[in-house]
């Protein structure tokens, strides 16, 4: 079972904080650098704003991971507990975009040295070749090698985000069948 983050949208005030620190954990730069030209600005967490409530949508870690399933190259892989992105093994196909129920997945520019990379392009219709941009599968990765966890988790002012481990699952299952053995305990006594 992986561990996962999950988000209460009751709780979720729609600051983007988390959009923020998660962009902010997974650069290369420093943190002031941000935004400007030649570093992007890529959090692998979405909020959505709905009449009512704002959804922070990020990947579910999911055991049967539907996009790694369906990724012809092998480059989404369980790896530690969560599914990861082989970035330098994506083609850029966006079949995991379709595959993900959770509308988790992106896909992004992949920059080298603060450079977007391109690859030639030829065009059937056209006699020259076109630059394209190199384009990979873009998703939460827990915030991996980050000592403290997952940012968005960290930074939530409202306190929004958790952590769901395999061991709170395990007992999360175990309260509420011991919850429900009581209570039929209790109904055939009366």
């Amino acid at each position: 079972m992986n561990t996962f983050v999950v988000a209460n949208p009751h709780k979720c005030i729609g600051c983007k904080s988390c959009e923020i620190a998660c962009a902010t954990a997974h650069l290369d730069v420093s943190i002031l650098t941000a935004g400007s030209a030649g570093v992007p600005f890529s959090p692998r967490i979405n909020l959505i704003r709905a009449e009512k409530v704002t959804v922070p949508i990020q990947c579910r870690q999911c055991d049967d991971s539907p996009c790694a399933n369906v990724c012809p190259v092998g480059a989404i892989v369980h790896q530690e507990n969560k599914i990861v992105v082989k970035t330098e093994l994506c083609i850029g196909c966006k079949i995991c975009m379709l595959a993900c129920p959770f509308g988790a997945m992106d896909m992004v520019p992949q920059y080298k040295n603060s450079h977007k990379q391109t690859q030639i392009l030829n065009v059937i219709t056209k006699e020259e070749s076109e630059n394209k941009e190199v384009m990979a599968a873009h998703k939460c990765d827990l915030c991996a090698g980050r000592p403290e966890g997952p940012a968005c988790v960290e930074v939530c002012p409202a306190d929004a985000f958790v952590i769901v481990s395999p061991e709170v699952i395990n007992n999360s299952i175990k309260n509420k069948r011991q919850s429900n053995a009581l209570e039929l305990l209790k109904n055939k006594s009366i």
